[in-house]
């Protein structure tokens, strides 16, 4: 089968001859690809930032597909299905799938004390080929695989998959009330969603900062947002106090993770010598921009082992951190009915329509924010397979 190969950082390759999966388990299913996106967090893997990403993997943890074959203990999927595929792997039975933790498994990923299984996202998230491919193997099948509602168009459909919820998700978990400013430091897909989002909490004003302006133009269009790009600025954080009468903003949510850029001592550390997993501005950014009292959420990916934070501002600030993987199952009857209903429209995200054959081109594209690129949409040759 066709699927993406990844050679090493910063080069990507299409395989033309990639074995097609196959069962392995009963509570296995085979999903033939209609729809699958690149993730800002798949440019983390592309640039090194991920440890434990093998050359030969196929990421891609964002997809759609049409069921091609299930194992003998599957009871909830049949032949035929089109469903959208979180991109947590997740066995709904361990403690954490209990409480809803979908991305914090126990059983997915048992060799890791911190995250779950994750699909195409490195060996560090249990090492499952992902979706930018023609076919792709989906344990416990009854377990996050959903049918696609019916009149759902599938583009935003693929969206469930991920930046839906991580966006929705990421305001969620600032506590937003009534009133609240939020400042959100990225503009990229899952920022662009927290934002949107923010205003469904009862936000009263939403910043948006970020250093690329045609992001920062899409931001004030999409999310209704203020959209303010650092470069301008002497300083982000004075700039929050500022905007903020000097009180610091409610809520400030990190969507940017471990390829942030806007300090030189966290590039040459997190990005350069790889002292730390990569570069933690937006964090450092975001606790030092918040009220005293007030709450960090992180959402933006950052790789183990650790990497230098001001602990002592969110000591003495009272900053409460909240901070997790999306956990994509809780979330979809509430986004699945917010798209149904109108809402929002998430596929006004996806900017370019590519063929999965030109994967390495897409990639490239993403990564230098060519053409304003703001979501990759990946298509393969088999979509429309009978």
């Amino acid at each position: 089968m066709l699927a993406m190969n990844f050679r090493g950082p910063r080069q990507i390759r299409l395989d033309r001859n990639k074995p097609e999966p196959e069962i392995k388990h009963p509570y296995d299913a085979i999903v033939r690809v209609t729809r699958s996106l690149i993730c800002g967090s798949d440019l983390h893997l592309y640039h090194g930032r991920v440890p434990d990403t093998r050359v030969g993997m196929t990421f891609g943890h964002e997809f759609t597909g049409v069921v091609e074959a299930v194992g003998s203990g599957v009871q909830k999927l049949n032949v035929g299905d089109h469903v959208l595929v979180p991109f947590n792997v997740a066995c709904g039975s361990c403690p954490h799938c209990k409480q809803e933790l979908y991305g914090n498994c126990n059983e997915s990923n048992p060799q890791a004390t911190a995250v779950g299984g994750f699909f195409g996202y490195a060996h560090t998230g249990g090492g499952y080929d992902g979706g930018q491919a023609e076919y792709v193997r989906v344990p416990y099948a009854d377990v996050s695989p959903t049918k696609i509602p019916e009149g759902m168009d599938l583009e935003n459909a693929v969206l469930l998959t991920d930046v839906v919820p991580t966006g929705y998700q990421a305001a969620e978990q600032g506590g937003i009330q009534k009133g609240d400013t939020v400042v959100v430091f990225g503009a990229g897909p899952v920022g662009l969603m927290a934002a949107r989002f923010a205003w469904f909490f009862g936000a009263a004003r939403v910043i948006v900062i970020d250093h690329v302006d045609y992001r920062l133009e899409f931001a004030r269009k999409f999310a209704f947002a203020e959209a303010y790009n650092y470069r301008d600025m002497k300083d982000p954080v004075l700039f929050v106090k500022k905007a903020t009468d000097y009180f610091g903003a409610d809520v400030c949510i990190d969507a940017v993770g471990c390829d942030a850029s806007g300090s030189l001592l966290q590039d040459i550390t997190g990005k350069g010598l790889l002292l730390q997993a990569g570069s933690a501005t937006a964090l450092h950014w975001a606790i030092n921009s918040v009220k005293k009292g007030g709450i960090v959420s992180i959402i933006g990916v950052y790789g183990p082992p650790w990497n230098l934070a001001p602990i002592g501002s969110l000591m003495n600030k009272g900053i409460t951190i909240r901070a997790n993987q999306a956990s994509v199952k809780r979330l979809l009857p509430k986004l699945i009915d917010h798209i149904m209903s109108g809402r929002i429209n998430p596929k006004e995200m996806i900017t370019h329509r590519i063929p999965l054959e030109d994967v390495s081109d897409a990639y490239r594209m993403f990564s230098s924010k060519l053409d304003h690129i703001i979501k990759p949409l990946l298509i393969p040759p088999r979509a429309h397979a009978a």
